[in-house]
């Protein structure tokens, strides 16, 4: 049998499709050529498939994009994900389903309550969470009925391959582009908010051992348990590509709410599976900066 990867071609989607394969699995990946938002479309894919695993990463994932068009990211975020689910159920083989969420879910949190753990009460305050908690609401539905699903809350990624618009490879190709103009000035949004940063090798490495090991209607964090601030990323980026850098506060790059801290507590996942991240925040940067790099400037 087969395993479902749905967004395939996104930024996890891709390592996650290179990972399963190198273990031998067969991949059958969907993305824009299958429309989540077309129920017939993915039933009919799935029903083709036969899959033991169906993997649902097809989403829409920008936060500052949310605010501009919620009711898109309502549409693809929540009824894409009911419509992966119905086709699976629909599928005959009764395959496990791992819905990839978000622990932007959590929205503004208190300081003591980190890290957070999976019983902290979501409170989203954007778009996109909030797009990304209702499909965990169906999620759960399908569970109740008895549908196998697993939900998944990954904080943040970082990797190559990430897309520009994301905060990592935003600022890394600032930093570029100032060091091509010959500028030292960079132009950057909110840095003092902190993230918890896991390697997108080890996120999808946790999603194969979650698939593998993960209790029915369970919900489990991906993180790595350290919080660090986007003015030290940008510090190390810069020290990688343009040494001297002065990072100057462009309001149009500010969020209208930004979430001052997240970090994760994956306890639940070690005990169940052993995962522990094993990629270092700066190995990750350095592979970000060697896959933008074009060359000396």
């Amino acid at each position: 049998m087969s395993i479902v990867v749905t967004g395939a071609e996104g930024f996890v989607g891709r390592h996650l499709v290179a990972r399963l394969r190198a273990d031998g699995e067969v991949v059958v990946p969907l993305d824009r050529e299958t429309d989540v938002t077309d129920a017939a479309a993915v039933a009919a894919r799935l029903r083709a498939a036969a899959p033991a695993v169906v993997y649902h990463l097809a989403a829409l994932s920008h936060v500052g994009e949310s605010w501009r068009d919620p009711r898109r990211y309502a549409r693809v975020n929540v009824t894409g994900t009911r419509h992966v689910l119905a086709a699976a159920r629909e599928s005959g083989h009764d395959p496990l389903v791992v819905v990839v969420s978000t622990a932007d879910v959590y929205g503004v949190v208190d300081e003591r309550d980190l890290p957070l753990n999976e019983s902290q009460t979501p409170a989203p305050v954007n778009p996109y969470a909030t797009s990304k908690l209702e499909a965990e609401q169906v999620a759960r539905e399908a569970a109740r009925r008895g549908q196998r699903v697993v939900i998944v809350r990954p904080f943040n990624h970082v990797g190559p391959g990430q897309a520009p618009s994301f905060v990592v490879p935003a600022l890394a190709r600032r930093l570029f582009e100032a060091r091509a103009a010959g500028r030292e000035e960079v132009a950057v949004g909110d840095l003092s908010a902190r993230r918890d940063f896991t390697d997108v090798r080890d996120v999808v490495r946790a999603y194969v051992m979650l698939a593998r090991h993960a209790v029915i209607g369970e919900t489990y964090h991906v993180a790595s348990g350290r919080d660090v601030s986007i003015a030290e990323v940008a510090r190390e980026l810069a020290s990688r590509i343009l040494p001297g850098a002065r990072f100057v506060r462009d309001e149009a790059l500010v969020r209208p709410v930004e979430l001052p801290i997240l970090r994760g507590d994956a306890t639940k996942l070690r005990d169940l599976t052993g995962w522990e991240p094993t990629t270092a925040l700066s190995r990750s940067l350095d592979d970000v900066v060697t896959s933008l790099d074009d060359g000396p400037s």
